[in-house]
């Protein structure tokens, strides 16, 4: 009979203790049906992602709360509620570990330092092993997920936005951007790809603005929270800065990871390893570009870290308030998982990304062996997506290329520019697939 175990909520003093990791070794772009879990040394690593020519960034990827000269808003409580949110399940509102181990289960890992996470199938929905995932932490720019799938559906990708001074007007002080001037011209494919890739929070008002400003899209964003029962997100920004009232749960960012991935598009940007951005308009000069490179390590490699063996995406974020934020997706033979971290309290360079690659290495050993804790539930009233998503638990279909039907198509990058390298067909469960992606090596 499986054992549960409900682990009480740590003590400072345990939580601060280092250790060394084993992180994923192989290349990312590698035939994923042969992939497995892999172990690699650790190496040094770097606090922040280097910057991209034309571009401005702050102190972290995604915003920046003020100088801290203040006190800063929203500062989460020490220690989770006694009880929290019971969506997707009563174990999920308890304090703490919530794990359920089975015959041939493995141990979780020792070294987890985050305030909040989760481990799920993202086909399925189960969850594998959760810790106070319905605490209601800031975001910092993982809120992006929610931002893109509210209004990435909006506008095609080829639509053409002139920028104004007043589309980015309101942009926290240290915001990290992609390098979006006034008076050019982007199209919208040029915009998400700074979003995704740099975090951009000048991309986030310039999209923002073509919504109907940030209000408008603050608005939507709640109530596209609220159709995902993402019950414990408060939405103040677009783009995740640090903000009085502003917060979010590990269980909800899962939520609008899992969303996002219904669509063709959200894929193909959070996937994308780097891309060549346009650079200011001159008149009477050619228009350049500049190189830009995804700020998700375990996507990229950077720092001393190696990319994940399978990892697609999702998003990255920190600020001054909520510390190092990761929600991420990664496939080893046909098995999907989303890892969401919030806030390790261990303060070591890419320790977030370590930590979930233990997360990652754990889940996809304890698969099957493990009775779920809970579930990522679906949207309110079935499928409300636009095609993203199928109703009903049992439905299957037979999927071959349709971004509606939610089919992967796997990306690199040869020379800045997309390339589609393989898609697969497969058979899904149409309540919230995640689709198998492939992908290989680009020649040289």
């Amino acid at each position: 009979m499986p054992t549960t175990t409900s682990f009480p909520p740590r003590s400072a003093a345990l939580r601060r203790g280092g250790a060394a990791v084993l992180a994923a070794s192989a290349s990312l772009l590698i035939p994923l049906a042969t992939a497995a879990p892999a172990l690699a040394a650790p190496g040094p690593a770097s606090p922040s992602a280097s910057a991209s020519p034309g571009a401005s960034h702050g102190a972290s990827h995604g915003a920046t709360a003020p100088d801290g000269k203040a006190k800063p808003p929203n500062k989460p409580a020490k220690e989770p509620p006694a009880q929290m949110s019971t969506v997707g399940g009563e174990l999920l509102g308890k304090p703490g570990t919530q794990v359920q181990l089975g015959p041939g289960a493995p141990q979780l890992p020792k070294e987890i330092s985050g305030d909040s996470w989760l481990v799920a199938d993202a086909e399925s929905g189960d969850i594998l092993a959760a810790h106070n995932v319905h605490w209601k932490l800031p975001p910092a720019s993982t809120l992006k997920m929610l931002f893109a799938d509210t209004v990435l559906p909006k506008f095609p990708k080829d639509q053409k936005h002139k920028v104004l001074a007043s589309d980015l007007a309101g942009m926290g002080e240290g915001s990290s951007q992609v390098g979006i001037k006034e008076d050019s011209t982007y199209t919208v494919h040029d915009l998400w790809l700074g979003v995704f890739l740099r975090s951009g929070n000048d991309a986030v008002h310039a999209l923002s603005a073509m919504n109907g400003g940030t209000a408008k899209t603050v608005q939507d964003m709640q109530a596209h929270a609220e159709e995902l029962q993402a019950l414990d997100t408060h939405v103040v920004t677009p783009d995740g800065y640090d903000a009085e009232g502003q917060v979010s749960s590990a269980y909800d960012l899962t939520l609008f990871a899992r969303s996002g991935l219904q669509n063709a598009d959200f894929r193909e940007y959070c996937s994308t390893v780097s891309a060549q951005f346009p650079g200011e308009e001159k008149p009477g000069k050619k228009r350049e570009t500049f190189g830009i490179q995804n700020t998700n390590r375990l996507l990229t490699g950077a720092a001393g870290l190696q990319p994940y063996k399978g990892m697609a995406g999702v998003k990255n974020g920190s600020t001054t308030n909520a510390g190092n934020t990761f929600t991420g997706v990664a496939q080893h033979d046909g098995k999907k998982l989303l890892v969401t971290v919030m806030n390790p309290d261990i303060k070591e360079a890419n320790e977030v990304y370590k930590e979930t690659q233990r997360l990652l290495d754990w889940g996809f050993e304890a698969a099957g062996h493990v009775k779920p804790v809970g579930v990522l539930v679906p949207p309110k009233g079935g499928d409300k997506s636009g095609g993203r998503a199928g109703q009903g638990a049992g439905a299957q279909a037979s999927v071959t290329g349709s971004s509606k039907d939610g089919m992967w198509t796997a990306l690199g990058i040869t020379g800045g520019a997309l390339a589609v390298l393989a898609v697969a067909g497969f058979v899904v469960h149409r309540r919230h697939p995640l689709p198998d992606l492939v992908r290989r090596r680009p020649k040289s």
